[in-house]
């Protein structure tokens, strides 16, 4: 009787180990689905990040070959006077880069 008592009282002691076990379990299966939903989510992100870097470089990579292609149509000459300073203003649009002279 003693044996079976102890027993028992073993058998309880592992059914709530084994609920505990459960009940962890489920609780990372929340937390893993979670996880997994917020890595697709910052996957997505970094996809348009990397997506919109590419389209800025290469709008970046269109505006330094107007510039340049500018610079070879419309070459700034310089005057004769060493007291003007030249600076080459690009705008944004496709016309002619403006020159704006400073008296030192």
């Amino acid at each position: 009787a003693e044996k079976k008592l102890k027993l028992e009282e073993k058998i309880t002691v592992l059914q709530q180990q084994n609920e505990e076990l459960r009940a962890r379990i489920e609780q990372n299966t929340v937390i893993t689905r979670q996880l997994s939903e917020e890595n697709a989510n910052l996957q997505e992100y970094v996809e348009k990040e990397m997506e919109e870097k590419k389209k800025l470089s290469k709008t970046n990579e269109e505006l330094l070959w107007k510039l340049q292609e500018e610079d070879a149509v419309s070459p700034v000459k310089l005057p004769s006077t060493s007291s003007t300073s030249f600076y080459r203003c690009s705008s944004a649009n496709s016309s002619p880069a403006k020159v704006r002279t400073l008296r030192q």
